[in-house]
């Protein structure tokens, strides 16, 4: 048995399992404290205090002491009344496909993140426990490291479609079938230029090992200063690809009600909106890892022990732990700066989602990738060469995209009484009555 049990464990197996529990569980804890940073952005934004009652205390004199805290306690609150609320099935609906869509879309965001690299390296030494040896191994802090990394993210996200597109259907509901039509047009929209943006990627570092890109862009730079209009078209596609604002037609509220989930209630409803935020983070990992060094940092000018535990060639278990939290810290701020982009622009009409796509940043991505072959080619890969090309891309684009993408401003209609667009030669008067306008009590009998 323990000759058997030799021949099949390494370290790198049991490093992967436990990366995939820490992970897991962390995206969790993440999704739900994503719901209470996003309460608490939107409120600051719009001059408002946000969540600020339920504590930690759960009802206990012996915790009074965590009673309020900020309003911590909510995604808490949040989770007890998914659980606790009806589940309810509408008349008409696909029962099967209804329940599984709400399963199918958690499980491509719960397996995505495991290309990621957590911690780099590690180095550990060969032991015997109990006669079960486990021989001396570097392995890498992930939970799969395999040479196509960016290729199978790219796919596992992508089905994801599947998921919402069966909600929407089998929730027998026009609105429910609008939203998820929206969705998977958008998703096949924006996974093109998503993975012209990742062919860039591979272009300059030669490599589709998460490992070998981060290894990449700590001796060259990180590759958002190389290509800096390629990363801002891979984060308009990530928005999109999570429906997240402003691109969430597929939700909508003034259009759809709630769009595709709008039949769904109780865990299957808290499922559907654990799957967008964990969906979220997993983008901004990626984010991270493609063009902000994923653990490294550039501290060279600091020097000395900092440096070197940040390094891709540091496998010490500190190492891990520093490169850990860096990555964390960096995956957290793209967050925060998609909180930011949903409650300050406006969501776009889908009309202009999909222009925007066909006639804007998919051009553009094919411009750049043509260019950024023909600069590998003739050997121009220094950092202010591909920078110099990523401006004068941009710059073009820039110039022509009034004409290419055009313009869908919105055209008033003149409305018999309107108090604002009334029809011509038509004048509205319009004011509370008096009763309203008195500043002492009114009594009708």
């Amino acid at each position: 048995m323990a000759e058997f049990l030799s021949s099949i464990l390494s370290w790198q197996l049991i490093v992967s399992v436990v990366v995939i529990l820490v992970v897991i569980h962390l995206l969790l804890v993440l999704a739900g404290g994503g719901t209470y940073l996003e309460r608490k952005i939107s409120a600051y934004i719009q001059d408002r205090i946000g969540p600020n009652r339920v504590g930690l205390d759960l009802g206990l004199p012996a915790l009074k002491f965590l009673k309020g805290l900020f309003g911590l306690g909510q995604p808490l609150a949040d989770g007890l009344k998914f659980i606790l609320k009806e589940d309810y099935t509408p008349r008409g609906a696909d029962k099967t496909l209804f329940t599984l869509a709400a399963v199918i879309v958690v499980v491509p965001v719960m397996i995505a993140f495991a290309i990621i690299p957590w911690g780099g390296k590690l180095a550990l030494p060969e032991v015997n426990i109990f006669g079960v040896i486990i021989k001396e191994q570097v392995v890498h802090v992930t939970a799969a490291n395999i040479n196509v990394g960016l290729i199978y993210l790219l796919a596992v996200a992508s089905l994801g479609i599947y998921a919402i597109t069966l909600a929407g259907w089998s929730s027998n509901n026009k609105y429910s079938f609008l939203g998820g039509m929206r969705s998977s047009a958008q998703m096949l929209s924006y996974e093109i230029p998503m993975g012209l943006a990742v062919l860039m990627v591979l272009l300059v570092t030669g490599s589709l090992m998460p490992d070998a890109i981060v290894a990449f862009q700590a001796d060259h730079g990180w590759l958002i200063l190389y290509m800096p209009i390629v990363a801002v078209i891979f984060y308009i596609c990530a928005l999109a690809e999570g429906n997240r604002a402003p691109f969430d037609n597929a939700e909508c509220e003034q259009e759809l009600v709630a769009g595709w989930h709008t039949e769904y209630s109780a865990m299957r409803l808290g499922l559907l909106l654990l799957s967008e935020y964990v969906h979220l983070f997993t983008g901004a990992a990626f984010f991270a890892v493609l063009f902000l060094g994923a653990y490294h940092l550039p501290l060279s000018w600091v020097g000395g022990p900092v440096d070197h535990l940040l390094h891709p060639d540091n496998t010490s278990i500190l190492g891990v732990l520093a490169k850990f939290h860096v990555i964390l810290g960096k995956t957290v701020l793209v967050v925060f700066v998609a909180m930011l982009v949903r409650w300050t622009i406006p969501r776009l009409k889908f009309n202009q989602v999909m222009g925007m796509a066909w006639n804007g940043v998919i051009p553009l991505s094919i411009a750049l990738v043509v260019l950024a072959s023909i600069m590998i080619a003739m050997g121009w890969t220094q950092l202010w060469q591909m920078l110099a090309m990523n401006l004068v891309v941009g710059a073009v684009f820039l110039a022509l995209a009034p004409a290419s993408i055009g313009t869908t401003e919105n055209k008033k209609l003149r409305m018999a009484g309107s108090r604002f667009h009334p029809l011509a030669g038509e004048r509205v008067v319009t004011g509370a009555a008096a009763a309203a306008r008195a500043d002492h009590p009114h009594t009708t009998i």
